[in-house]
């Protein structure tokens, strides 16, 4: 029963860790040797998962490679089409599987030996098939050519309690369109470790190409700058040397004085020794994942959640003298 239940918390780990990564690169390697430095720039562009296809002869080693060498890389193996495949890449190191469709016997093994699965799926039946078999997070493949955003959104309507990773088609364009949807759970893409870059030993340029679109995925921004004052009075003060100045219009709330909506003039001293400076990103839970990397973590006290889902938090860094606040 221990055993059973280690694998379900398995199982739940690596696909909550995926969700938070936000984007699967999809990789084809040719040559086992290309694996670790390839995995070495997806870890350096802020991207620590990789899914191997078992297209090629190398795709066995190359898990083998980057599960031995890189421990902080999550590794997966996609495009499998039996379970003799399922079987050398787990062996291999791979913890999690993809499939490009929904094949029963594939599926029931991976179930059976509680191995991280995510099928192909582009209709209701095989959601259906998902479901029955207690899967919450699925594939749709191929995205684009199924419809893409319209059809993801027509057929996950009536199930609401599952995830999708849309797949094929994915590009820096589009990625977004994907990621704010709800019912998304990550996205799987190939445009930033291409075949071509790979076998040109061209790791630097797809360390940028990876951080390019890690930076897309987050879409941060700037909100506003929040400044600490010491009273009401002199929070309103301030606010309104902004309105008088620059036109910006004075909204006064309960702890703080807006001027416009780029600044915040706290009534009294909050986080940062000056304040504060507000962050907009796509998904907070995904940019805390990505700045935990850096060593830097969110503060439990300042969270606020939604539904479950992380969309308030302060970080435990201050630049400057001003605090870090993230916001969805």
């Amino acid at each position: 029963m221990k055993n059973k239940r280690k694998k379900r918390i398995l199982m739940s780990t690596v696909l909550n860790t995926i969700g938070r990564c936000g984007l699967v690169p999809v990789i084809k390697l040719d040559r086992s040797e290309d694996a670790l430095p390839l995995g070495e720039a997806l870890i350096k562009g802020g991207l620590p998962v990789a899914e191997v296809t078992f297209r090629t002869d190398a795709a066995e080693e190359s898990i083998e490679q980057l599960t031995s060498h890189l421990p902080n890389l999550l590794v997966g193996a996609g495009t499998i089409l039996t379970v003799d495949q399922v079987k050398k890449a787990v062996d291999a190191g791979a913890k999690f599987i993809v499939s490009p469709g929904f094949n029963p016997t594939i599926v029931d093994y991976c179930i059976e030996h509680k191995i991280p699965i995510t099928p192909g799926v582009n209709s209701p039946s095989q959601v259906e098939m998902g479901l029955e078999r207690g899967l919450s997070v699925l594939k749709f493949f191929p995205a684009e050519a199924s419809g893409g955003v319209s059809m993801l959104k027509a057929m996950a309507g009536p199930y609401k309690d599952v995830k999708f990773i849309p797949t094929g088609g994915i590009n820096a364009e589009n990625l977004n369109t994907y990621l704010t949807l709800p019912m998304v759970h990550a996205c799987g893409g190939s445009w930033m470790v291409k075949s071509d870059l790979v076998a040109a030993g061209a790791f630097n340029q797809i360390v940028t190409l990876v951080r390019e679109a890690v930076f897309t995925m987050h879409n941060f921004s700037l909100i506003h700058i929040g400044i600490n004052e010491n009273s009401d009075e002199e929070a309103l003060q301030c606010a309104q040397i902004f309105e008088k100045l620059f036109n910006m219009s004075v909204k006064n709330g309960n702890s703080s004085v807006f001027a416009g909506k780029s600044f915040e003039i706290m009534k009294s001293p909050y986080l940062g020794s000056k304040g504060h400076i507000a962050i907009k990103t796509n998904s907070v839970e995904r940019a805390a994942a990505y700045l935990k990397t850096f060593g830097i973590k969110t503060l439990p006290e300042t969270e606020k959640r939604k539904d479950g889902k992380l969309k308030v938090a302060y970080l435990d860094l201050e630049i400057s003298g001003f605090a870090i606040h993230l916001v969805e």
